[in-house]
């Protein structure tokens, strides 16, 4: 691999970590290492046979047909449903010929390490070779977003174009799941950030026919759980909710972005589930965080970045006393 960045594969999420070095029990530490949504979708009640039965076909089909009206997908693309985005990426490079794949950088590490895997090289640039290509839109952890226009070019140039949309649910004007179905796209769409729920390991690729076949194959039978199908097509169809979270999440980003920038930390961009700041000292910036049990995500490869993600309405004062 031609980029280091691309060696680690450090994650948020590792509260635990703080835990050990630091003291302190979970429920004193608030931990905003990742971009999940603090207000997770109700989860509703469920039948028992849900726990007790093999997933039945139709219950599958009622999840992917939520999914296909929730992410408005081409009609003439299939959706395939996953035990997560990450069991997804995992698959993608077995979608075509080992050669070169274009991941621009920084971005979120898995992509890179499944094609190494798979026998592909990295690059960031485009060049000699290159026949696939992984944009991850918005991007993790700087929040680039790319144009419909650039991405339907870029579909048009490689065999296969991989749109990691992880994180596009609270605003998805620039989803590319309306085009799914070109040959050769392939859009990921994870449902656990933005509905809160990321323990309930659920996913989404949607691409043309054959693809989604392959996708699926690779998976196997029941890939995603009983009351993952139910929870899942509940949230899906719930737009009520989506449309209230969206408001909700851009105002608490604002006031992320108010609070940081009291600290003297600078914004290098974001989503509405997570933003990254220039604190110049990231690993201060951490320590400051974590002397008030505030738990927050720093980069390898950028040593100003510090990345926070959005905490409970019952939890600002804990962050905002640490940044005064």
């Amino acid at each position: 691999m031609n980029d280091p960045v691309y060696e680690s594969r450090d994650h948020g999420g590792n509260l635990t970590e703080a835990m050990t070095h630091r003291g302190g029990a979970r429920e004193d530490w608030l931990d905003l290492s990742t971009g999940i949504n603090p207000v997770a979708y109700p989860v509703p009640e469920l039948d028992h046979d849900v726990w007790t039965r093999l997933p039945e076909a139709e219950n599958m089909r009622g999840l992917l047909y939520a999914a296909r009206q929730a992410y408005e997908a081409a009609p003439e693309a299939e959706i395939v449903a996953a035990p997560g985005a990450s069991a997804l990426i995992r698959l993608m490079p077995r979608l075509a010929t080992p050669a070169r794949v274009l991941i621009p950088g920084p971005t979120y590490n898995e992509h890179a390490a499944a094609f190494v895997a798979e026998g592909w090289e990295v690059v960031d640039q485009p060049g000699p070779g290159v026949t696939a290509a992984v944009i991850v839109n918005p991007n993790n952890p700087d929040g680039r977003v790319w144009s419909r226009q650039e991405l339907q070019v870029m579909a048009e140039a490689m065999d296969l174009l991989v749109v990691d949309e992880s994180f596009m649910d609270p605003d998805p004007s620039e989803s590319m799941a309306s085009e799914a179905g070109t040959p050769g796209m392939v859009v990921l769409r994870s449902f656990g950030k933005f509905y809160g729920l990321a323990g309930l390991r659920l996913g989404f690729a949607i691409a043309e026919p054959a693809m989604a076949a392959r996708i699926a194959e690779g998976l196997g039978p029941w890939a995603v759980s009983g009351p993952g199908i139910d929870i899942g097509r509940t949230a899906l169809q719930d737009a009520d909710w989506a449309e209230e979270t969206r408001a909700r999440l851009a105002s608490d980003t604002t006031r992320l972005r108010q609070v940081a920038g009291r600290a003297g930390w600078t914004s290098v961009g974001g989503t509405d589930l997570f933003q990254t700041f220039d604190a110049g000292d990231a690993l201060a910036g951490r320590d400051r965080l974590a002397r008030h049990n505030v738990w927050s995500r720093i980069f390898p490869y950028a040593p100003g970045w510090i990345r926070l993600g959005l905490p409970a309405p019952e939890r600002w004062a804990q962050l905002e006393g640490a940044l005064v």
